[in-house]
Formats: C-alpha cells, structure tokens, sequence
C-alpha cells in the first residue's frame, strides 16, 4: 500500500477541493446556457419526493440520473472542450447539489436503518467498558494512542456532512491515518506488514472507541448515493474495511475475541448492568445527573430556559460548560447566521420598507382618482373615503402581521 499524506492536510486539502468543485458547478449551472440542465435536475428533486422511501429503488434512481446526467453534460456546449477532469468536476459537484437536496428524504429513510444505529451503537458503548486491544491481536508495535485518536476523529466527522462524498472522505482520511501507522511501525521497528491482518484489528478498535453515530445509515448512504465509477480502488478498499468492521462488530462474540467466553459474558452484563443502574438514578433523581457531569445539566438547564423565546439557547453559557455534544448543533446554528446574513444586503431591507411605502402611497392616490373619476358628483366623496378605509386596513394589517411573515 502507498503511504498517504497525514490525516489533517489530507481533510483539508480534499475539502477545499471538494468545495472549489462545487462552486464551480453552481457557477456554471446559473450561465442561462444551462437552463436546460437546470431544469432536468431540479425535476428530478421534486419528482423524488413523490415516491415512498425504498433505499434499494431510490439509490438505483439516482444512480440513473447520475448516467444520464453525464451524458447530457459531455454533449452540452458549456463543456464541448472540457478535460477529462472538468466533465468529472461536474458530476461531482451534481452528486454534491442533488444529495444535499435530497438528504433528509434519502438518509435513514426507513425505520429499520434508525433500530440498526441504535442497536450498533449500543453494542460498541458495551465493549466500550472493557475491550482491549489485545482482545483483538493487536500488536505491540502498533498501540500508538495518538494515531488512533487522529482516526478516531476522523471518522466521528462523518456525521457533519451530507453528501457521500464527503462522508466517504472521513471513512478514507481514518484509514489513512492507520495506514501511515502501519508502514511507519514496518519502518521504524521492522515489524513486518500483515497486510489486512494488521490492519482490520486495529480499524475495529478505532471504531468501537470512536463510536461514530449513525454508522450504519452513514454506510448504506455511501453505498447507495455514491457515484458508481468513484467508488472504486482505494476507496472501495477502504470503504469495504469499515463495513467489514461493522459486520464483525455486530457479530462479535467470546468466540471473536482473544477473551474467554465465559468472561466476555460476565463483562457485557456488568457493562449492561451499569448503564441500567445509571439510567434508573438519572430518572429517579434528576440532581444526580448535575453530580456525576454537572456541566451538561447546566448547559440543560439554559436551552430549557430559552427554548421557549430564542433559537440561540448558548448566549448566556461559557467556554468552559459546553460539551461535545453541543458542538454539531453550534456549526448548525453558524450556518443559519451566516446564510442569513449573505442572503440581505446592508440597508437593503430598509430600501425595500421605504419604496414599498411610497409604492402604496402613490397606489392610494391613483385609487382615489379613479374612484371619483368614474362615479356621479354626489357619490364622489363616499368613495373617496371607501378607498381610505381600505388603504387604512391594508395599513393596518401589514403593521401588524403581514410584514413579519413577509420577513421571514
């Protein structure tokens, strides 16, 4: 195997790559040449939605479209001299926008992906409590706790993106990571390369101690939505390992492990035993939580205070009381702001209130000339002040309510 770059400029460099791609591909789509690629694609988006969730048909639909999408793209003018490397920039910037638009309808779209998680990541919390790495055969050589920890947060990354590719990104930078491990321990300390013997263990050890959420429904994602033809070498090599370490996972037993059975067993049911018991005190005593990590409760206790009026329950907290668990909600509140903000100019939504007034104003006198133009002398008064009345509603209920849900 090819020893790879080291894990943080890997990620960095394949998601500003990833990210030059993309914005390439939205430049391009907004070119009126492409009205008609456009079109095909957001089509294809709102049709999605119409059909009941079926990971097996949906994935071969996209799949589908993806094909047929590449082919109007080489015939298309906009990429009639493009490289080999721009016509797959394309399609990996359409893989992107499509997914992203799809996600909430095509990730964990069925009830049995979300009891899968579940049941997996119960399972790894289990061996969590007691498993070693010489349970798994794991040699000396290789217990290297800072390079499993680099591995481990990669792929607990996974679960910030939505599009496969660059969930397929976090799998192969982790496996990088315990690649360079690999070769570096055959260099330095002449240990010779087990190939996959050395390799799986330790990628099983890295996912029982990441516990990456959702693994399951990250890996059928992946599998499903993931351009066929990238999906290939070593990604495939990759990405196959992890499901493979999943399956064993799943599977694992006193019989997998290096371990006695009997004392596998006594071990799973003190690890089951003491979520149990913990789980059983939290509920009959909420103070108890505040004891044994009193800075979840805290943090708790303001987005309950402020859930009621406030979208942004961290105003109020500090540095030091926020979790890890809170880091995924406080990117997704980061987008929302800067979103927000990029959509309204500075000044703009004024500009917009004081023409929309003198736009109204003009309107009301422009009514009141028509109105008294086309009625008899005595009537002209009367519908003059019929015409104030309306305007004076309007007024009214744009003050009141119109103009916020016109806001947003």
């Amino acid at each position: 195997m090819e020893a790879a770059p080291s894990s943080s400029s890997t990620s960095t460099s394949t998601s500003s790559g990833g990210s030059v791609t993309f914005y390439d591909f939205l430049d391009r789509m907004r070119n009126p040449a492409s009205l008609d690629l456009v079109r095909s694609i957001k089509s294809f988006i709102v049709s999605f939605s119409f059909y009941t969730p079926n990971p097996d048909n949906d994935g071969k639909k996209v799949q589908d479209f993806y094909l047929s999408m590449e082919a109007a793209i080489r015939e298309h003018p906009l990429w009639a001299a493009a490289t080999f490397e721009e016509l797959d920039s394309a399609m990996e910037g359409l893989e992107k926008y499509v997914m992203t638009k799809l996600f909430s309808r095509t990730f964990a779209s069925v009830p049995e992906d979300a009891k899968i998680d579940r049941e997996v990541s119960e399972k790894i919390c289990l061996l969590q409590t007691f498993l070693k790495p010489e349970h798994l055969d794991i040699p000396a050589v290789l217990h290297n706790e800072a390079s499993w920890l680099l591995a481990e947060k990669e792929l607990q990354k996974i679960n910030t993106f939505k599009a496969p590719r660059e969930k397929l990104l976090c799998i192969m930078n982790c496996c990088r990571v315990i690649n360079n491990l690999l070769l570096n321990a055959s260099m330095s300390e002449n240990h010779a390369l087990a190939g996959l013997d050395d390799f799986l263990p330790v990628l099983i050890y890295v996912t029982i101690k990441a516990n990456p959420p959702q693994l399951h429904s990250n890996l059928k994602f992946i599998q499903l939505y993931r351009r066929q033809a990238k999906l290939v070498s070593e990604a495939a090599y990759y990405f196959t390992n992890l499901v493979s370490a999943k399956t064993f996972i799943v599977d694992l037993n006193g019989k997998s492990l290096s371990m006695d059975e009997i004392k596998f067993e006594e071990s799973m049911q003190a690890a089951r035993l003491t979520q149990t018991n913990r789980a059983t005190q939290i509920e009959a005593s909420p103070t108890l939580q505040g004891q044994t990590d009193p800075t979840p409760t805290r943090m708790h206790d303001k987005e309950k205070d402020t859930s009621g009026g406030s979208n942004y329950p961290y105003m109020d907290a500090e540095a030091g009381e926020l979790t890890v668990g809170d880091v995924e909600r406080l990117l997704s509140l980061y987008k929302d702001v800067v979103t927000n903000a990029a959509m309204v100019e500075p000044g703009e939504y004024t500009r917009k209130m004081i023409l929309a007034s003198l736009a109204s104003l003009q309107r009301m006198s422009g009514l009141v000339i028509l109105y008294g133009s086309i009625v008899k002398k005595k009537w002209v008064v009367s519908s003059d002040f019929m015409a104030l009345y309306a305007f004076a509603a309007v007024v009214i209920c744009w003050v009141t309510w119109a103009r916020k849900m016109s806001s947003g």
